[in-house]
Order: C-alpha cells, then sequence, then structure tokens
C-alpha cells in the first residue's frame, strides 16, 4: 500500500522520509490531490561491475584450496612436466 503524505508535512520530514523510503514509493498530496509519486531509484546489475574497484585484496592462490591433495593409490603417478 502505498504512503500518502500531505506536502507540508512532507516538506517538514523530507530527509527522514526519503532514509525511509519503502518500495511501493510515496504520494506527495497538495489540498488533498497527489501532486508527485515519489519512488526510490532502483539500481541496474550494470550498476554494479566495477563499484568495489580498488576496494579488495587477492592474497594467495585463488586456484588453490592450500590443502596437498592425496589419491591413495599408491600406482598413481603424476606427470608435471606433460
Amino acid at each position: 500500500m502505498t504512503t500518502t503524505i500531505d506536502l507540508e508535512k512532507f516538506q517538514e520530514n523530507c530527509l527522514s522520509l526519503l532514509d525511509e523510503l519503502v518500495p511501493e514509493g510515496l504520494v506527495i498530496t497538495k489540498q488533498g490531490n497527489p501532486i508527485a509519486h515519489v519512488i526510490p531509484y532502483r539500481h541496474t546489475d550494470a550498476d554494479l561491475i566495477g563499484c568495489m574497484q580498488g576496494s579488495l585484496e587477492i592474497r594467495g592462490n585463488l586456484f588453490s584450496t592450500g590443502v596437498d591433495w592425496q589419491t591413495g593409490r599408491k600406482d598413481f603417478e603424476f606427470d608435471s612436466q606433460s
């Protein structure tokens, strides 16, 4: 359900109302007539690409668990040069 608020009350509490804005938005009225519908801005997935650039640090090998795995087979040999 969309919340409705009078323009004067919206002006008095604008910042707190915007901080608590629900997905359905807020209808602002003037003398009982709707004049605006404020809805939250929806970010697209494309907006997220690169948003954490420079804030992450990679430590170690991403492709290794750090565990030396043993097959348990004595007849198994791995040739690392092939």
